[in-house]
């Protein structure tokens, strides 16, 4: 008996404070969009907060903006990240520095990427300035607008730059589990590179692949602090959009930004929905 209830003890506490902010907040959140805040005198269960972001044109528009960058980063950092893992997985002088190069930016926190990426790629930035003097353009201002751009380069290139490694060192470590032996089997049987990659290796990482991959999309669509630093005012990404409607001074907009992030939390249950199945689809 003793035995059977020590896991479940020894996961109560880490499970009670995933209950209690996870679970608590998520039921907050869902109160409050359907209009039930006392402090304002708000008692009544209603949908008024999720017509009025559904009518909204700048909803959308962020909604649109936030998948396309979502869609467009997860796409390229996955793409890289298969390149490097496959690159990295030979043996090659220098290959136990460049993986710890490779893995080096896992700990930088998202904000910090950020801030690097407003003072290297902005037209009065450092890259800027460095093209400035060597005369490829005759004003800091030619620069290409790479941040508060409208189509967001600048978030897009930031999480390219930080989820390609994360996402690349899952493959890596699934590559490195890899059995020789089948990608052996399909060269003696004539099997190309190409070949030997979509029909061995593929098949062997794609489980691997959708996971991160599909954390990243999630990640990337939920997140406000690099599309609020780097993004242009209007539109901006949806988390940013909530996270302006939550700060608004007039709790009255409170509910509009609650039912934003439920929304946004309903994408994210989509996604990992689509990614199980898949899963189980390519098993």
């Amino acid at each position: 008996m003793v035995s059977r209830l020590k896991i479940p003890l020894l996961l109560a506490p880490t499970l009670a404070v995933i209950t209690l902010f996870f679970v608590g907040g998520l039921v907050l959140a869902l109160s409050q969009s359907l209009g039930y805040m006392p402090i304002i005198g708000r008692y009544d269960l209603n949908l008024d907060a999720y017509r009025a972001v559904f009518g909204r044109v700048d909803f959308y528009r962020s909604l649109w903006l936030t998948l396309w960058i979502a869609g467009v980063s997860t796409a390229v950092a996955t793409i890289l990240a298969i390149l490097f893992a496959l690159t990295l997985r030979r043996a090659f002088r220098g290959k136990a520095v460049t993986t710890f190069l490779f893995q080096l930016n896992l700990p930088i926190p998202h904000l910090v990427g950020a801030i690097a990426i407003f003072f290297l790629f902005t037209q009065s930035g450092f890259l800027s300035r460095i093209v400035y003097l060597f005369g490829f353009i005759r004003d800091p201002a030619q620069f290409p607008a790479l941040v508060y751009d409208p189509y967001a380069l600048g978030i897009i290139l930031e999480y390219v730059w930080k989820t390609t490694f994360f996402i690349g060192i899952i493959i890596l470590a699934i590559l490195h589990g890899m059995d020789d032996a089948y990608e052996d089997v399909a060269r003696n049987l004539g099997a190309n590179r190409w070949q030997r990659f979509r029909y061995v290796i593929f098949p062997f990482i794609l489980p691997g692949v959708l996971s991160s991959s599909v954390l990243v999309f999630a990640f990337t669509f939920g997140a406000f602090e690099v599309p609020l630093l780097l993004g242009q005012r209007f539109p901006s990404a949806l988390p940013v959009l909530a996270y302006r409607a939550y700060t608004d001074v007039d709790l009255n907009a409170r509910p509009e930004a609650m039912a934003m992030s439920v929304i946004i939390t309903i994408v994210s249950a989509a996604l990992i929905f689509v990614y199980m199945r898949l899963v189980k689809g390519s098993e």
